[in-house]
């Protein structure tokens, strides 16, 4: 992560309290996680997102939560990029990936979209792919069934059980991932299983 003089961290997720629990919205879960653990609070809207800006582990950071859908989740980002000159390379996305396992962290750096809207929104936004990601594992209910029922249902009770583990296991990673470089925190994360 180099060059910018601000980084943003992004969670995606869906707005409204219809979503708020529900496996989509895990990047809203765990960036809700960071501030909470820095002792700040989303107070600000601009460019249709909730963020808060403070220092972070030694970097100024913007986090923030895009509120236009997550299928249209780079809009806010590539404008919240333009305007404080960040660079796609100083961006870290947390969101839910249902090819890991529930509670399973991967930190990822210039891959696809793989599959998730929110993820191809801000690729196609930026034109490039060189942002950093926290994949979320919420699980995959099987071939055939109903992938969209899947990220859009509530918790069950058994990955209930584990949320809050799993939620402070990605919140840590992207801390840790501020101090330390996407190297060091892919090296620590990536093994690792809330």
């Amino acid at each position: 992560m180099s060059g910018s003089k601000f980084k943003i961290v992004a969670g995606l997720g869906n707005p409204g309290k219809g979503y708020d629990q529900t496996r989509h919205n895990i990047g809203f879960l765990v960036v809700d996680d960071i501030a909470l653990k820095s002792h700040l609070s989303f107070d600000k809207s601009r460019f249709d997102s909730e963020y808060v800006k403070d220092t972070i582990k030694g970097q100024n950071v913007f986090i923030i939560k895009p509120l236009t859908y997550m299928n249209r989740s780079g809009v806010p980002i590539h404008k919240f990029a333009a305007y404080y000159k960040v660079n796609i390379q100083d961006i870290i996305i947390v969101h839910d990936d249902m090819d890991l396992a529930f509670g399973k962290i991967k930190i990822v750096k210039g891959r696809g979209h793989g599959g998730h809207n929110g993820v191809r929104s801000i690729l196609e936004a930026f034109g490039k792919k060189d942002c950093i990601r926290i994949r979320v594992g919420v699980g995959h209910p099987g071939s055939g069934a109903d992938v969209t029922g899947h990220v859009l249902g509530r918790f069950s009770p058994d990955e209930i059980t584990r949320l809050d583990q799993c939620i402070d296991t990605a919140s840590d990673a992207c801390l840790y991932l501020l101090e330390n470089g996407v190297t060091a925190a892919m090296n620590v994360f990536n093994t690792n299983r809330c």
